[in-house]
């Protein structure tokens, strides 16, 4: 029962992520969003990814590589647009 929440946690936080992505991927609009804040919270999923990885907790690998990809994705955009100006 523990890793069904697990898994449904790990899913609902981790899509969350999905429709800010695609829509500052189709849009490259980063106005809105802060670089400071997208930087701390990359750091701090890839830091849950490495504990995640340590304790060897499947739900916890699997939705931190997940939001690690979409939310460094948005990051990334956040960078180019920000040097830009």
């Amino acid at each position: 029962m523990t890793n069904y929440i697990g898994y449904l946690a790990a899913f609902l936080t981790t899509f969350s992520f999905l429709p800010q992505a695609l829509k500052t991927i189709k849009t490259k609009n980063t106005d809105s969003i802060s670089l400071l804040m997208y930087l701390m919270f990359v750091s701090g999923v890839f830091m849950w990814l490495l504990y995640g990885i340590i304790i060897k907790d499947i739900p916890l690998i699997l939705a931190n590589i997940i939001t690690f990809i979409l939310s460094s994705s948005i990051l990334l955009i956040k960078l180019k647009n920000f040097r830009k100006k």
